[in-house]
C-alpha cells in the first residue's frame, strides 16, 4: 500500500489537474458559439431524441435502469492483475492506486476505440444517423464511468454513486465556471459519511448534461451531418469526448480514494 507521502503526492497531481481545467475556458466558449446558430436549424427529431435522454438519465439516477453493467468481467480482470480474489466491489477498495490507474487506462483505451467505431458508423448517413449517435454515446459514457467507479472500489448500484457519475458528465462538458461549481458540490463526497444527503438538491442542473452534450457536438458534429465524410468527424469527436470523460472520472474517483485512505491513516 502507499505511504502517506505517496498519497499526498498523488493528491497534489490531481489538484494541479483541477486547476489546469481553467485553460480550456476560451476554447469551450468558442466551441459553443457556432452551435447557437446550429441549434436553430437542427431537425426536430434530434431535439426529441435529446428530450428522451433527459427521461433516461432521470431513470438512471433513480434505479440504474438498463444502463447498469455486470461487474463479473471486471472482477476477473482485477483478480488476474492482483492475484487477490474479488467477489464484491468492496474487495477492490484496498488494491494499490497504481493498479487502479493501470486498469482504468486500459479500459479507457478500449472504450475510446469503441466510441470511434460507433461515431464512424453513425456518420455514414449524415444527419439522419446522427440522431442514433446521441443515445449511443450517452450509453458508452455511462458504462465507462461505471467501470472506472468499480475499478476504484465504488459500487454503481448505489444511488449516490450514480449521482456522482452524472456530476462527472457535467464536469467533463462544462466551462470553467461550471467546473468550479461542480468541484465545490462534490466536496461532500470527499468526506466519508456525508454522501448524498444534499446531492440530489444539487442536481437541479443535471438536465444541462444532455443539452451540453448536444452543444459539445458543436462545429465538430456539424461535419458529421455530411454523409460519408461524417465517418471521419464522428470517429474523432466520439473518441475525444470519451477520452475527456474518462480522464475526469479517473481523476475524481482517484481523489476520493486517496482522501479516504488519508482519513483512515
Amino acid at each position: 500500500m502507499e505511504t502517506r507521502e505517496d498519497l499526498l503526492n498523488e493528491l497534489t497531481v490531481i489538484e494541479k489537474w483541477e486547476n489546469d481545467q481553467s485553460d480550456l475556458w476560451i476554447w469551450d466558449r468558442i466551441g459553443r458559439l457556432p452551435f447557437k446558430i446550429l441549434d436553430k436549424i437542427t431537425p426536430q427529431f434530434i431535439h426529441n431524441k435529446v428530450g428522451n435522454l433527459l427521461e433516461e438519465i432521470g431513470s438512471y439516477i433513480q434505479n440504474g435502469g438498463s444502463y447498469l453493467i455486470k461487474e463479473h468481467n471486471l472482477f476477473e480482470k482485477i483478480e488476474k492483475e492482483t492475484g487477490k480474489p474479488i467477489t464484491q466491489v468492496s474487495d477492490i477498495e484496498d488494491i494499490p492506486l497504481v493498479t487502479m490507474d493501470k486498469l482504468s487506462q486500459e479500459l479507457t483505451g478500449q472504450r475510446k476505440k469503441f466510441a470511434a467505431i460507433q461515431g464512424a458508423s453513425t456518420g455514414i448517413g449524415g444527419i439522419f444517423t446522427l440522431a442514433l449517435d446521441v443515445p449511443a454515446l450517452m450509453g458508452i459514457s455511462l458504462k465507462t464511468l461505471q467501470e472506472i467507479a468499480i475499478l476504484h472500489g465504488y459500487d454503481p448500484n448505489e444511488k449516490s454513486e450514480r449521482i456522482f457519475m452524472i456530476k462527472c458528465l457535467q464536469f467533463s462538458s462544462a466551462d470553467i465556471v461550471g467546473k468550479r461549481a461542480i468541484l465545490n458540490e462534490l466536496s461532500s463526497y470527499y468526506q466519508k459519511g456525508s454522501r448524498s444527503s444534499e446531492m440530489m438538491s444539487q442536481l437541479q442542473g443535471w438536465r444541462e448534461v444532455v443539452y451540453t452534450y448536444r452543444d459539445q457536438f458543436g462545429w465538430k458534429k456539424l461535419f458529421q451531418m455530411v454523409p460519408i465524410a461524417g465517418m471521419i468527424f464522428g470517429a474523432f469527436t466520439n473518441r475525444s469526448m470519451i477520452n475527456d470523460l474518462a480522464e475526469t472520472g479517473i481523476m475524481l474517483y482517484r481523489k476520493r480514494r486517496i482522501l479516504e485512505r488519508l482519513e483512515q491513516e
